[in-house]
């Protein structure tokens, strides 16, 4: 969000300069256009990640498919074509804009959800539209460019001494060969360096320990077991050898921990719910602009600002009716698609959405923490 906010305002700043100059343009660039930009670029990636292009659509392939034995038939592959990808974005994409409608006012103006990385955004994008922010993000993006230019110049160098796989700096040996032989090198790469900086001490030290635990203790150990485990002749490589347990232990300590969290994030929710309509004594969901009657003095300015956030938005009539025409399409299209999809998995997904939809956004405002993927795993 920050990335898309910085590097928004800095290359629409420079169009709008630019055209300014040349006599063009005579309105300045406000907050709210850079705000409709960054909305533009979150919803694009999110759509990325959320869409499945890093885990499940590709996870149907023929190549991930040739790795199992069992149901390896065209009835379960699907390989990557972006024709039927792009129509089945088209048919989940949507759903959300008529499921959340009838949340906004709740969400935002009635139980005042912070949704902090959104407030952040926000306060970032207030910011920039001033003299000592835009001269922050002018030295931002400088320095933004100053790495890039190094990363990307790296990579080109490494790349002379890239042969193939295992080759070059991509494979360094640092610890030594036979340290090597259980995956323990180092291979240069900017990447994860940057991800390393970005994420949390808990996050790098258990990625750390996963990694030691596993390919020095745990693989070496279960690979010297073949036979006994497991059947000598299968391959690594194979899910009924080697590779069976680093995927499913791995996928059980994934699915255990977010069981665990989506448990804890759901009774927060549900108990912070509680205690708010236990304090309103009704559930905020009239139609009636402005916050609840709370006793508590409202300015003129967040009047003003609810006014214009309620006054232009889909009626719910229309969210209702557009929710039910999604679902009739997405029932009749996509077990084409996906013949082994049966219609009614897809009804009682569209039951459920609204629920676990308002639950995500909920608890999201709350902790910033959305739990969208841990509920697709479930599901599965």
């Amino acid at each position: 969000n920050v990335s898309a906010g910085l590097l928004g305002f800095f290359f629409v700043r420079l169009w709008t300069s630019a055209i300014e100059r040349m006599g063009f343009l005579r309105q300045p660039f406000t907050r709210q256009e850079n705000t409709v930009i960054q909305t533009c670029v979150v919803a694009a990636y999110d759509i990325a990640f959320s869409g499945g292009f890093g885990n499940y659509l590709f996870a149907m392939s023929g190549t991930i498919a040739s790795q199992a034995t069992e149901a390896n038939d065209a009835q379960n592959v699907k390989n990557p074509h972006i024709g039927w990808m792009i129509g089945f974005l088209f048919l989940v994409s949507f759903v959300g804009l008529f499921a959340l409608v009838p949340l906004r006012k709740i969400m935002i103006v009635d139980y005042k959800l912070t949704y902090p990385s959104g407030t952040a955004t926000a306060y970032l994008i207030n910011g920039f539209h001033t003299p000592e922010g835009a001269k922050l993000a002018k030295k931002q993006v400088r320095t933004l460019g100053k790495f890039f230019s190094f990363s990307f110049l790296w990579g080109f160098f490494q790349w002379f001494y890239t042969a193939g796989d295992g080759c070059g700096f991509q494979s360094f040996p640092t610890l030594g060969l036979q340290a090597y032989k259980s995956r323990f090198y180092f291979d240069f790469s900017p990447t994860y360096v940057g991800v390393g900086m970005i994420c949390p001490h808990i996050v790098n030290v258990s990625v750390l320990l996963g990694g030691i635990l596993s390919w020095g203790v745990m693989w070496p150990l279960i690979h010297n077991n073949r036979g006994s485990w497991y059947s000598a002749d299968l391959k690594d490589s194979s899910l009924h050898g080697l590779q069976g347990y680093r995927v499913f232990i791995s996928i059980a300590m994934i699915l255990g921990d977010g069981l665990y969290n989506f448990v804890k994030v759901l009774v927060r929710t549900s108990l912070a719910f509680a205690t708010m309509v236990k304090k309103n004594s009704t559930i905020p969901v009239s139609d009636v602009g402005g916050a609840m009657a709370t006793g508590e003095p409202v300015s003129f300015d967040e009047q003003r600002r609810t006014e214009q956030f309620m006054k232009d938005q889909i009626p719910k009539s229309v969210a209702y009716a557009g929710y039910a025409a999604v679902a009739a399409v997405s029932i009749a299209t996509l077990p084409q698609l996906f013949p082994g999809l049966k219609w009614y998995y897809i009804l009682v997904a569209y039951v459920f959405a609204p629920v676990l939809a308002f639950c995500n956004a909920y608890g999201t405002g709350l902790t910033d923490w959305s739990l969208a993927s841990t509920y697709g795993k479930l599901a599965i």
